[in-house]
């Protein structure tokens, strides 16, 4: 027999629906959609979506399976997951089991049959709201009180590690909830990847005298990491070459002045469109993020915008003119979505190579 769940939003709004997922848990985190219509073992696995409780807009998910090959990390950090349909007997030669057994096993609950078109409307009208997964349709105060805290801190490797130690490049990669799909696109161009916890030093970073220098995506406000922001501000007066990612893209803004803030909805999905400003041409791309570079604090003298969004005209990508070092707001590495802006990587290594010949 179905089990009747309900989702609670701060505002009032009570969403019912059938219970699947880990049993008789009650969750409350920042309540967000994701317009992807494929990659939801990814999007599972993103340590980006730290304290938040992820809404799927396409209507059937877990049709595949689950498939660890897959996964961005080694578990699920959402807090809970809302569908409007969940496949029981999935079909795929690759899975190693179901979507159900997948959030069982990992604790989180999820909830089915939820009118996610209403939901994402509310949230579209509204902005982002704090939201609860329970058995009971009880509104309380602890929901509007909800607040994702020590996001980065909570993601991030505690021990510093080598990963493909016989690659040519080596990249310091400062993990701020880092995907694996970055790592291996980095590996695919023969990089030998020093995968660093989020608070290491300028200091010990320069002591491992990198060809290049990482900035991973990562969940939370990036404003509040004034300590990780103090070190990156120490890398960017070097030379060597840096390339972030996502909150990466925007601890490196805010080490330079800029500012950063909190979008009404945020961007989830992999149909973002991106404006290279420089050639004129648009990409689609996959994002995950809810806050942003405010474009009017970029200085000139600097930064000069990189990519656009062309839906809103936020800042997508930032190249530095002081520095050697260039960013991007969406996620180039691209699994589960469009892979063609996967050329940053080259990009990324060509700066390296032209600093060895230097």
């Amino acid at each position: 027999m179905e089990k009747i769940r309900y989702l609670i939003l701060e505002n009032g709004m009570v969403f019912p629906g059938t219970a699947f997922g880990a049993e008789q848990i009650e969750t409350i985190g920042e309540v967000v959609f994701t317009t992807a219509m494929t990659g939801y073992c990814e999007t599972l696995t993103d340590p980006s979506y730290f304290g938040q409780i992820i809404v799927q807009a396409f209507p059937l998910m877990g049709n595949y399976g689950v498939i660890p090959a897959d996964f961005e990390s080694g578990k699920i950090y959402a807090k809970g997951y809302v569908v409007s349909d969940w496949c029981v007997h999935p079909s795929n030669f690759r899975q190693e089991g179901t979507l159900d057994a997948f959030l069982k096993a990992q604790g989180i609950p999820g909830i089915a049959g939820v009118d996610t078109r209403m939901l994402i409307q509310a949230i579209r009208g509204e902005g982002t709201m704090n939201g609860k997964i329970s058995d009971t349709p009880k509104v309380d105060a602890a929901i509007g009180a909800y607040a994702v805290r020590n996001a980065v801190a909570s993601v991030s490797v505690t021990q510093k590690n080598w990963i493909h130690p016989e690659g040519k490049w080596k990249v310091a990669l400062l993990d701020f909830g880092c995907k694996e799909n970055i790592i291996r696109e980095l590996i695919k161009r023969d990089c030998c990847v020093l995968r660093l916890p989020a608070q290491t030093t300028a200091e010990a970073v320069l002591a491992e005298c990198p060809d290049g220098i990482f900035l991973s995506n990562g969940p939370g406000d990036p404003a509040e990491n004034t300590q990780i922001i103090a070190e990156i501000k120490k890398l960017m007066e070097t030379q060597v070459p840096m390339f972030g990612i996502c909150l990466g893209h925007q601890l490196m803004a805010l080490a330079n002045g800029f500012a950063t803030e909190k979008m009404k909805f945020g961007h989830r999905g992999a149909n973002q469109p991106a404006k290279h400003l420089e050639s004129g041409r648009i990409y689609i791309t996959s994002q995950n993020h809810g806050y942003g570079v405010v474009n009017e604090s970029v200085a000139a003298d600097i930064a000069q915008p990189l990519f656009l969004n062309v839906n809103d005209g936020t800042n997508e990508g930032l190249c530095y003119r002081r520095a050697n070092a260039f960013s991007v707001q969406f996620h180039p590495e691209g699994c589960g979505g469009p892979q063609d802006t996967a050329f940053l990587f080259d990009w990324f290594v060509e700066r390296m190579e032209e600093m060895h010949r230097a």
